[in-house]
């Protein structure tokens, strides 16, 4: 299931589920090549799952889950006031040593920044924290430790998985069931 994304340009950054799928596993190899040894990493939600989880399983450490939201309003595009949970979840054990904080991208690096200075203030077993993004635009206050790419023009990032911001489960059974060959929001 692929479909033709637009051209990308200095507004917009179009990425394909290949394309993202590479770049986790590029910043995986650029945290690596760093030599920085980290205990645990701690994903941001929702943006940074994916990436957290595959990067947890490359580096063989637990996977920690923060829920932050600040990108409601109109299918994710619009930000608002920045949430962040209550409570880290993990299937075992605290949040501490050396952790590495992850997410898909830093915008204005309000969240990262608020995140880590949460964690300093409620995690008393974190020793050192670093961040790992794939997209650093330039106009974040932050940043990030590790990124894979620099956007100077501050591009609206289109990923693959926004196709399913605005589809609800009935329409998406509905578009199962015409038998259609391309996925949710694409050509045919």
């Amino acid at each position: 299931m692929s479909r033709e994304l637009p051209q990308s340009s200095a507004g917009h950054l179009w990425i394909g589920w290949e394309e993202y799928h590479r770049a986790i596993e590029e910043l995986a190899a650029l945290v690596h090549a760093s030599g920085w040894k980290f205990d645990q990493i701690l994903c941001l939600a929702r943006g940074g799952l994916r990436p957290g989880d595959v990067l947890s399983r490359l580096f063989d450490v637990p996977l920690a889950i923060l829920s932050t939201s600040s990108y409601r309003a109109d299918a994710g595009t619009v930000q608002g006031e920045l949430d962040i949970g209550s409570a880290v979840t993990m299937a075992r054990g605290s949040l501490g040593g050396r952790v590495l904080l992850v997410d898909d991208l830093v915008d204005s690096g309000v969240t990262l920044r608020r995140v880590q200075q949460h964690l300093e203030q409620t995690e008393a077993a974190i020793i050192e924290i670093r961040s790992a993004v794939i997209w650093y635009k330039q106009c974040s206050v932050l940043k990030p430790d590790f990124y894979l790419h620099y956007l100077p023009d501050n591009p609206w990032i289109h990923q693959p998985f926004e196709q399913y911001d605005g589809l609800r489960a009935d329409q998406l059974v509905a578009w199962m069931k015409k038998g259609r060959t391309e996925g949710p929001g694409e050509a045919g």
